[in-house]
C-alpha cells in the first residue's frame, strides 16, 4: 500500500499558496484493508474513506469509463492493480495531476509542473471531454488564478476541446444544481470576470446563461460607451475586490441582462424577466433570487442611475422602502443598495465607500423604522373604532412625515 497527496494540495504548494484541503490516493489497497486500518467509508460511486483521526479523504486509485451523457454517466473501477498514473490520467488538468509521495518526491507524468511554471490550464487527456463539469471547473480556476503572479491562461488545444464538447451537447446535460454550484463558487473568486471570459470563449455561456450572452456586445442603455457584458464584468470584479457576499455578486452580474439595445428606454420588465428565467432554470437559492430580482427592478426604476434617489420626494422614498419590504428585511435593502452601487459603477465600486444616495436611502429607512406603527394602530382603534382601513394610510403618512423631517434636517445641515 502506497499513499500519495494529489490534486489541489500539491498544486497550491507549488504555487506558494496556502494549502486548504488535502486529498490522498491509495495505491495497492483493497476496501477491506482500509477498513481494517480504521478508515471510514463515505464514497457512494467509488471507494473513498475518511482517516480515523484527521478525517481527510483517502480514495483508492481508480479508473473510469464513460457510459452515458453528462457528468454522472461513469463506471468506476478501483482495484489494487490500478496504478498511480492510471489514476492521474483521468484528472482534469495537468496542474491537478501531480502527486507527492510520502518521501516528498513528485510524480508528474503529464507535465503539470511545466504548465504551472508557464501559467497554463491544459487538459491531461481526451478523457477531459467526457465530463462537462470540467468546463465549469476550469472556468472557476481561471477566476481564482487570475491576478499576477498567478494569472493562468487556457491552452489553445484545451479551449478547442471545450468548444467541441459544447457543440456535442455535453454542456446541455448538466443538471441545474451543479451549474449553479460552480457559478456561485466562481463569483466568489478573486476575479469572477475570468470565469465568464472562459465560458464565452468556448461557447458554453450561450448554453448556460443565454440571457447574458445574447446582449454581451449590445451597447448598455444606461452606461454610454460600454457594452452590457464588459460593464457587468467590471462590476462583478469590483464587488469581488470588496469581498461582497454571493447574493450581491449575483445581483450585480445580472443587473442589465436580457435588455435589447434597440428597445424602448424603459427596459425594466425585460431585465426582470431575464433574471427570473435564470433563477428558475438554475434553481437559484431564494436569497440570491430575491435580491437579484429586486436589484433588477429598482435598477430599471432608476434608469440605471440610483443617484436619482437624491431627487425623490419623501412619499416616493417611502414607496420604495415598502416596495422592497425594507422594514421587515432591512439587511436585504442594504444589500440591494450595494448591488445598485456596483451596477452603476459608483463610488461603492471604486473604493468601498457607499455613495451619497445610498446614505440618503439608509437614513430614510432608519427614519421610517422609528415610526411606532403599533402606537398609531392603537390610536386609530381608540379614536375610530370599527375602521381598521384607516390604519395603513395613517402609518404611511407618519413614515412620510418622518422621512421629510430627515431630509429637511440633512438639507439644513449641509
Amino acid at each position: 500500500m502506497k499513499i500519495y497527496t494529489v490534486g489541489g494540495a500539491v498544486r497550491d504548494a507549488l504555487l506558494g499558496l496556502p494549502v486548504q484541503d488535502r486529498d490522498y490516493v491509495v495505491v495497492g489497497a483493497t476496501p477491506q484493508q482500509m477498513l481494517q486500518r480504521g478508515f471510514m467509508p463515505v464514497g457512494k460511486d467509488f471507494p473513498v474513506f475518511l482517516h480515523p483521526e484527521t478525517h481527510e479523504e483517502y480514495a483508492l486509485a481508480r479508473t473510469e469509463r464513460k457510459t452515458a451523457p453528462g457528468y454522472k454517466g461513469f463506471l468506476f473501477h478501483a482495484d489494487p492493480d490500478v496504478t498511480l498514473e492510471q489514476d492521474l490520467v483521468r484528472r482534469d488538468l495537468t496542474i491537478n495531476a501531480i502527486a507527492r509521495a510520502e518521501d516528498g518526491s513528485l510524480i508528474d507524468p503529464f507535465g503539470g509542473q511545466r504548465d504551472i511554471a508557464a501559467r497554463v490550464f491544459r487538459h491531461v487527456s481526451s478523457a477531459f471531454a467526457e465530463d462537462p463539469v470540467r468546463i465549469l471547473r476550469l472556468a472557476r480556476f481561471a477566476a481564482r488564478f487570475a491576478l499576477p503572479p498567478h494569472d493562468f491562461r487556457v491552452a489553445a488545444e484545451t479551449n478547442l476541446l471545450m468548444r467541441h464538447m459544447v457543440a456535442a451537447g455535453e454542456v446541455d446535460a448538466l443538471v441545474p444544481e451543479r451549474v449553479w454550484q460552480e457559478l456561485a463558487r466562481g463569483l466568489m473568486e478573486e476575479k469572477p470576470s475570468r470565469m465568464f471570459d472562459v465560458l464565452r470563449d468556448c461557447g458554453a455561456l450561450a448554453r448556460l446563461l443565454p440571457e447574458l450572452d445574447a446582449v454581451w456586445d449590445a451597447p448598455s442603455r444606461h452606461h454610454p460607451g460600454i457594452d452590457v457584458g464588459p460593464h457587468a464584468m467590471l462590476a462583478i470584479d469590483a464587488a469581488a475586490r470588496q469581498n461582497k457576499d454571493l447574493p450581491i455578486c449575483f445581483a450585480v452580474l445580472l443587473h442589465d441582462s436580457g435588455t435589447d439595445a434597440n428597445a424602448a428606454a424603459d427596459a425594466g420588465p425585460d431585465i426582470i424577466s431575464a433574471v427570473a428565467a435564470v433563477c428558475e432554470r438554475l434553481r437559484v437559492p431564494h436569497d440570491c433570487r430575491d435580491l437579484a430580482l429586486m436589484t433588477a427592478r429598482e435598477y430599471g426604476n432608476f434608469g440605471g442611475n440610483p443617484g436619482q434617489a437624491l431627487q425623490l420626494g419623501a412619499a416616493a422614498i417611502v414607496a420604495l422602502i415598502e416596495r422592497c419590504d425594507a422594514l421587515r428585511k432591512p439587511q436585504r435593502f442594504t444589500d440591494m443598495l450595494q448591488a445598485l452601487a456596483y451596477s452603476m459603477g459608483g463610488s461603492e465600486a471604486d473604493g468601498g465607500v457607499a455613495p451619497a444616495w445610498a446614505h440618503h436611502l439608509q437614513g430614510a429607512l432608519a427614519a421610517a423604522q422609528a415610526v411606532d406603527a403599533g402606537q398609531i394602530a392603537a390610536g386609530i382603534a381608540q379614536g375610530f373604532p370599527g375602521q381598521p382601513q384607516r390604519i395603513a394610510p395613517a402609518i404611511r403618512a407618519a413614515r412620510v412625515a418622518a422621512v421629510t423631517v430627515m431630509m429637511n434636517t440633512n438639507q439644513s445641515g449641509s
